[in-house]
């Protein structure tokens, strides 16, 4: 079974529980059919967690070759061309959420394009503030659970669609 179930859990947020990388990318797809241009990720968890497995596959439904995919861990930003514009940010190694400006990495966030900034809860205050909260939680080995909540109306609309796309029944979906 690798198939990734999303469910509504409030007005504004999803989880998906996930047991297999594969589940994971299909997360991670599933989650890519519901983003617009302008959406801001903001990926929290610990290392291992699947975030940039996750970005992956978003990236990779959104037409960037697999290969092409990795972390920015030590670039700090990777941009691919895709369906539409996707930057991919990684707050880790930053010494200080001023760095964030100082490098001048809010120019992530364009209103034709998508981005995903790893480690966002180190640099929040430099978020927009309407994104999509995607936080990773190691539950055991093989689990884990990607919680994902919406702090403003264009971040909602995604929670939405990915609520529609998904065919989620959770308690707040209305079904």
């Amino acid at each position: 079974l690798d198939t990734a179930i999303w469910q509504r859990t409030t007005a504004s947020s999803l989880v998906c529980k996930v047991i297999s990388e594969s589940q994971t990318d299909d997360a991670g797809r599933r989650f890519a059919r519901a983003l617009c241009p302008g959406a801001v990720m903001a990926l929290i968890g610990e290392l291992g967690a699947g975030k940039t497995r996750f970005v992956k596959a978003v990236a990779v439904e959104l037409g960037v070759a697999a290969d092409d995919v990795n972390s920015p861990t030590f670039t700090l930003i990777q941009e691919y061309e895709a369906e539409f514009p996707l930057r991919h940010c990684d707050a880790y190694r930053l010494r200080s959420p001023e760095e964030f400006a100082d490098l001048g990495l809010e120019d992530l966030f364009i209103p034709d394009g998508v981005a995903f900034v790893e480690w966002a809860d180190r640099v929040v205050e430099y978020l927009p503030r309407d994104r999509l909260e995607v936080r990773f939680t190691i539950v055991s080995p093989m689990e884990r659970t990607i919680d994902v909540a919406a702090t403003g109306p264009r971040s909602r609309g995604i929670v939405d669609r990915i609520d529609l796309l998904s065919g989620s029944h959770g308690p707040e979906s209305g079904r």
